[in-house]
């Protein structure tokens, strides 16, 4: 019952309640990205979703403009400021995926969605039947440091919460984001 409809419900309720919780923090990040760099606040990319179909993922942009699709582990070669390092490091970037959950094409919890140039992540994911989840804003590979995996550890990781998707999972992947979040990060 919950993986099909209470988990849908949470991420709605969720998702509504911290863009109005959060939306004084969004504006200021949005003015500081203005002020400071010429071009668009928000960061739209194609990423991998559910059952492999690809959707418009949202981020406050913190590269320069321009930056090509990257993926996580080769942020480091990109020379980032002042400001998109700050937001980066605080994942204060990640905030406008909240929009994605509401819209309903990621969830709070789940296989992070990759680029579609991932190919060897999406393979596996379909192969181990991961990708029938819809991607989540943090999950269980991110908590279990992300950005230093191989493609096979974050593929496990996948599986792992894709076959044990519970509403008490999901409560622990939550919080121990939030304690991630103080963990000095490995790139950036």
């Amino acid at each position: 019952m919950y993986k099909q409809i209470g988990k849908r419900v949470i991420d709605l309720i969720a998702s509504c309640i911290a863009l109005i919780v959060l939306s004084p923090l969004m504006l200021f990040v949005t003015l500081l990205i203005r002020v400071t760099d010429p071009g668009p606040i928000i960061f739209k990319q194609s990423r991998v979703g559910r059952d492999g179909l690809l959707f418009a993922f949202y981020k406050f942009r913190s590269m320069p403009v321009n930056t090509g699709d990257i993926s996580s582990d080769k942020v480091g070669e990109i020379n980032i400021g002042l400001i998109g390092k700050a937001i980066r490091r605080t994942s204060i970037d990640e905030l406008p995926q909240l929009f994605n959950i509401l819209i309903g094409n990621m969830s709070i919890v789940g296989p992070r969605p990759p680029i579609p140039s991932q190919i060897e992540l999406i393979e596996i994911r379909k192969r181990d039947g991961s990708i029938q989840c819809l991607p989540g804003l943090t999950g269980l590979a991110q908590i279990s440091s992300f950005d230093g995996m191989s493609v096979n550890e974050k593929a496990a990781f996948d599986k792992d919460y894709a076959n044990s998707i519970s509403f008490m999972n999901d409560l622990i992947i939550i919080f121990r984001t939030f304690s991630y979040l103080f963990k000095k990060p490995p790139v950036y």
